[in-house]
């Protein structure tokens, strides 16, 4: 529809005359006649006061028809609204998931703990031994630490040959070896 139509249809829809009209725009009923029969139009100004005679807005005073545009708009954001949210629910559920699996874990690691065996290493060892009547205090230990008085100078040195400083359980058996191979003994 025309704006001229629009104008004429609105007008008489508010029972106006087009003097009323007139006069209420600050126009002449001439200048009324003439928007009604399409040879001339409002300007901007003109319009705005038209619109706000009939309360209507400016598109639907000149049928600029907006709605369909608006009501698109309205629905595509409501349907990235929906995506949004559908997206924020899977992410919140796999969430929820991850957490209570995480603590299910921490409590099957704390209430399961991993039995390891440790074993604690010699860093040294005191042997008491003897062959008949001879006693004999050995001492071993890291740092090639190797000790006995009474051991004469063969045996010092045939015994911290058979030591092995980084093991000294090993070390302790070969030397209790030793004693039992020339008939004596270790505790």
């Amino acid at each position: 529809m025309e704006i001229g139509n629009k104008i004429s249809e609105l007008r008489k829809k508010n029972n106006l005359s087009q003097e009323a009209l007139a006069e209420k725009i600050g126009v002449t009923r001439q200048t009324i006649s003439k928007w009604e029969l399409g040879e001339t139009s409002p300007d901007i100004k003109q319009a705005k006061e038209l619109s706000k005679v009939f309360n209507v807005s400016l598109d639907e005073l000149t049928d600029n028809d907006i709605k369909n545009v608006l009501e698109a708009k309205v629905s595509n954001t409501e349907k990235l609204a929906g995506i949004i949210i559908k997206i924020l629910k899977v992410l919140g559920v796999l969430g929820i998931i991850y957490v209570i699996l995480f603590v299910i874990a921490l409590v099957l690691f704390t209430a399961f703990p991993n039995e390891q065996k440790t074993t604690t290493e010699m860093v040294s060892a005191d042997l008491n031994c003897s062959i008949g009547d001879n006693n004999y205090l050995i001492t071993i230990g890291e740092d090639n630490y190797f000790e006995c008085k009474e051991c004469n100078k063969d045996m010092k040195i045939y015994l911290k040959d058979i030591t092995d400083y980084a093991n000294i359980e090993h070390s302790v058996e070969n030397i209790e070896k030793y004693f039992e191979d020339n008939g004596g003994s270790c505790e």
